[in-house]
Parts: C-alpha cells; sequence; structure tokens
C-alpha cells in the first residue's frame, strides 16, 4: 500500500480542492489531490470572488493574478415593472476588497492550480476514488488511473471537495438532505451589447425573472427562470435565440446577444449533509452544500470552507494542535454558515419568482423603500460578501466574563476587520491584515496608560511557551512609540485608537486572533494567566 506523500488526500480540484491544497501546503502539510475528470473544467460555472475570499487569497499571498484577470463591479441594479427599483452599491467597509470581483470558474482553477505548479503539487487526472476505509489510525483509499491501474493508498485524511454528486459523500452514507426548487431555469454565457458592463442588473417581470452578470471584456452570464418545471431531471438546453427572446420581453429594450459560449438548462437544489465529519474523513463545498446560485456565495462558500478546516487540520498533524476542539468546531462552524447561505438563497430565489401578481407589487414596493435605507444596503452586501459570517457558537470562542466590553465591538468567532497602522521607526502605513498573514495565531496587546512593558512581556511569554504557533503584536493608541518598547519584536502605532474599538477595549486588553482572521479570545484586562489557560484548550506547547 502506498502512503499519501503529506497525510492528506483531497477528492476534487475544482476551486474547493485547489483552495484545500494551497492552505494545507502553506500550513506545512502537504497532501495529494485527485479529480475524475480528465481536464480542469472550461465553462464560466462560478463567476464571482467576494471580499472575504479575496482576503483569504491575500492571506496566501497570491491575490494579485486574480485581480489583474477580473474586473470589479461597482452596483446591483433591482428593476421591476419597468422602473429602477434600487440601486444598491457593492461597497463595503473595513476590507481592502470593498467590491465583488467578477472571474470565471475556469480562469480561478487555473490561477489556483498554477500556484500549487510553483510550490510543488500537481492534480492528478483522471484518477478516481472508487472506494475508502476509516480504520482508526488511518484511510485506507482506492484509486483507479485512465489505463486502468488499481492503487491502494494509505494517508491519514480524506476530504472530499467532489462536488453535488460526491463519492466521499455517497461513501460515508450520509444523508444529503433537502430538496429541489420548483422552476426550471436556463443559462446562456454569451456577448451582450447594449448593456452596462459595470453593474449586476436583476428584472423582474410577470413572465419571470432575469438577471446579467459582466464577467469579461464584452460578455456576460445571463440567467433566467422558466416557470414551474413540468417534469422531473434538467430541463432542455436554449438555443441563443431562445434567450434572445427572453431578454427581448423582460429585459431593456437595445440588448443584443452573440458568441455563445454556454447554454444551459437546470435545476436548483437546496440540500445539506448534517456533519461535514465523521472520523477521518471530512466533507468540504458542494459535497457538503448545495443552495441556489442567487448571491453568487456557493463557491465563495466553499472556498471558505477549505480556509476553515486547513489551519485547524495543519496544526493537528504537525502535532502542535488538539485534535479535540480543534477538527470538531470545523463542522460546527461551517455547518451554521452552509445554513445561513442556503437559508437566505432561498430567500433570494422565492422574493425573484414570485408569480402572483399582489405578490409581485409587494415585493417591487419593499425593494423600492429599502433600498433607500442606508442600513438596508449596507446589510446587504455585508452579507453578500461573506464579511459578516461567524460563529456565536464555536467552542473556540472565549472572552474575560463580565470585562464591560463594548457591545458593538468584534466578539469571539467574528472576522476581525481591516484598518490601517503605522511603523512607529519610519512611518509608513501597514494594513492590520498584512501584519496577521500567515500560520500563526496572533495576540494584538492594548496598552492603556502604563502599562506597555508589562503587556509586552506577555507576548513574549506566549512566543516563549507556544514557539512559532503564536506571534504578538503591541499595538499603541496614539502617535510615538512609548519609552522602553524599542526592542519589542512588533510595535505598531495606532493612532485613531481603531484596533481598541474594533475589539471592544475600555482598558487594557489583549485579542488573539485565530491564523483565518477571526477573533478567538479577548481578556480585559490582560492576563498571561487567563491567556495561556485559553491556548492550553487547542495548542500544545512547546519544550
Amino acid at each position: 500500500m502506498n502512503t499519501v506523500d503529506g497525510s492528506v488526500l483531497i477528492v476534487g480540484a475544482g476551486p474547493v480542492g485547489l483552495t484545500m491544497a494551497a492552505n494545507l501546503e502553506r500550513n506545512g502539510v502537504g497532501c495529494r489531490i485527485v479529480d475524475k475528470s480528465p481536464k480542469p473544467t472550461e465553462t464560466s460555472k462560478a463567476l464571482v470572488l467576494w471580499g472575504r475570499s479575496l482576503e483569504m487569497l491575500d492571506d496566501l499571498g497570491i491575490v494579485g493574478p486574480f485581480l489583474a484577470a477580473g474586473r470589479f463591479l461597482g452596483a446591483a441594479t433591482l428593476n421591476g415593472q419597468g422602473r429602477l427599483l434600487a440601486r444598491i452599491p457593492l461597497d463595503v467597509e473595513g476590507t481592502e476588497y470593498p467590491r465583488p470581483l467578477m472571474l470565471a470558474q475556469s480562469e480561478t482553477e487555473r490561477l489556483l492550480a498554477e500556484y500549487l505548479g510553483r510550490v510543488g503539487i500537481a492534480v492528478e487526472r483522471p484518477v478516481e476514488l472508487t472506494a475508502f476505509e476509516d480504520r482508526g489510525d488511518h484511510v485506507a483509499a482506492t484509486l483507479r488511473h485512465a489505463d486502468g491501474r488499481v492503487e491502494e493508498v494509505r494517508c491519514d485524511w480524506l476530504i472530499g471537495c467532489d462536488g453535488a454528486h460526491s463519492t466521499v459523500r455517497h461513501g460515508l452514507q450520509m444523508e444529503f438532505t433537502g430538496e429541489a426548487e420548483p422552476n426550471d431555469w436556463i443559462l446562456a454565457d454569451c456577448r451582450v451589447d447594449g448593456l452596462s458592463q459595470d453593474e449586476l442588473s436583476f428584472y423582474w417581470h410577470a413572465a419571470g425573472a432575469l438577471a446579467f452578470f459582466p464577467f469579461a471584456e464584452g460578455r456576460c452570464r445571463i440567467i433566467a427562470d422558466m416557470g414551474t418545471a413540468q417534469h422531473a431531471g434538467r430541463p432542455s438546453d436554449p438555443s441563443l435565440a431562445e434567450v434572445q427572446a427572453i431578454v427581448d420581453q423582460r429585459g431593456p429594450s437595445g440588448v443584443r446577444l452573440s458568441e455563445p459560449r454556454w447554454l444551459a438548462g437546470f435545476r436548483i437544489h437546496e440540500r445539506k449533509v448534517s456533519d461535514y465529519r465523521r472520523g477521518r474523513v471530512f466533507l468540504a463545498g458542494d459535497a457538503a452544500h448545495i443552495h441556489s446560485p442567487a448571491g453568487g456565495q456557493g463557491m465563495n462558500t466553499g472556498m471558505q470552507d477549505a480556509y476553515n478546516l486547513a489551519w485547524k487540520l495543519g496544526l493537528v498533524e504537525r502535532g502542535c494542535g488538539k485534535a479535540s476542539p480543534l477538527l470538531d468546531s470545523y463542522s460546527q462552524e461551517r455547518g451554521g454558515v452552509g445554513e445561513l447561505v442556503l437559508r437566505e438563497a432561498g430567500r433570494m430565489t422565492r422574493a425573484a419568482t414570485v408569480r402572483n401578481p399582489f405578490g409581485q407589487f409587494l415585493r417591487n414596493n419593499a425593494v423600492w423603500a429599502l433600498g433607500r435605507l442606508p442600513a438596508f444596503r449596507r446589510n446587504f452586501v455585508s452579507y453578500l460578501s461573506e464579511l459578516t459570517i461567524h460563529y456565536p457558537n464555536s467552542p473556540l470562542n472565549a472572552e474575560t466574563e463580565g470585562a464591560g466590553w463594548d457591545p458593538h465591538s468584534t466578539r469571539p468567532g467574528e472576522r476581525v476587520p481591516d484598518t490601517r497602522l503605522r511603523d512607529p521607526r519610519t512611518g509608513d502605513g501597514q494594513r492590520l491584515h498584512s501584519l496577521l498573514r500567515g500560520m500563526t495565531h496572533d495576540l494584538l496587546l492594548l496598552p492603556s496608560g502604563d502599562c506597555h512593558l508589562r503587556l509586552a512581556k506577555i507576548g513574549q511569554q506566549a512566543e516563549a511557551a507556544f514557539p512559532g504557533l503564536v506571534r504578538s503584536h503591541l499595538i499603541v493608541a496614539g502617535d510615538g512609540q512609548p519609552a522602553g518598547t524599542e526592542g519589542t519584536a512588533s510595535v505598531w502605532l495606532d493612532p485613531e485608537g481603531a484596533v481598541r474599538r474594533l475589539i471592544g477595549a475600555r482598558e487594557e486588553a489583549l485579542a488573539l486572533v485565530r491564523p483565518d482572521g477571526y477573533l478567538g479570545f479577548r481578556g480585559q484586562p490582560a492576563s498571561w494567566d487567563a491567556l495561556k489557560a485559553y491556548l492550553d484548550r487547542t495548542l500544545i506547547a512547546g519544550p
């Protein structure tokens, strides 16, 4: 029996599997990634990378090629009854990536695969997983190659990133609960003339919904619902002329379609497993959850599944982290996100496909009214960007009880927003997220008054007790570096006190940020004993 190089076998080389491999490699865990398809996808499929996924790619240090290949969109327009109901700017605060990046899935896969090639990981195609067994201390798997050769492999962990028809999920005999949305749908990837290329455009017509997603120069994805399905199974693929007729009926005048690259009929399924993990086997992406494409969050959610699991599995595999609660938290955290995305995407789909004239009237007027409220626009875009995704019930959350935290601050289990800091030695600016980049836990020390040296000592204790696992940063509110801290490794100025506000500190405090950018622990007042007790729950102290 062959042993997988590195210990992890990833099944499925779409965006989720590729993201998993990239993050495992970054976390010091080698892996092998196989896919039964002889070649990568050649169609556009998922089209958007939202802010949280771009932050993940930034954390990997590879966001540049994605930004160069894609295009940012500035707004979404919702139209109904022949009038503009709302125009929602697609900007959010607290991130370097406030707008969605439109990029065909084929390009996303290409760029991720190129990165993996540079770090020595090649996708093996076509290689099919035909069987596996969790034997307690390892997983035994059977792979079939294109030439018919059968390979028996042994790995520490198996991760199913193999889509809605997942072989791994079927092998675990996990129930994929849910149902099909009742309507038939069509899509077209083609050239579109006569329409703004800088906005997402939605049209609600009495005959059905129509949407335009610009993703490349002169090209759009068009999606339209065709009413209640008349039979089971996937609807037939439309012709370009049929799509043009729908656009003429439901959309703006003067729009012309040409050069089709993909025309397809499809059904929407909304399904999810109850647990993303069983023993040494994990599920991620469409293997664990599928839902309506409304909001364009399917691929992004799957990529964030991978980002969440990889740092935890990396710590455990390197002998630096405790399987419980680290690996147990994966399904608890991401399962809740899958439920949220499935529920909200379903709501958006049902709102778009209302057929009752009175229901359409109520929907359109509600959107017209709400679309003028800044809070509604802000919350809508923050949800789509996945920047507000959080883990309120995670076993990795902890804080000092009764410490008087600001109720509007970032809580354990929530993503830490980005902000700007300044280097006291050079005066150069620095993004907080750049400071947090990497696979360590980052300890933010937030002094108040004259406790700078005491907090710096807590940082030194943490780094000494957990070498290579914790980095500490003294964040000083003000314009000058306090005397005596010149020898401290990482001191940053926060002239506006933004980090203190983000964390909700009212006095001296500390905050521990997880490798994926979420707040794990916050303590007030700052205490080494409380911090160490938290770290001992998940990490294994060094010698």
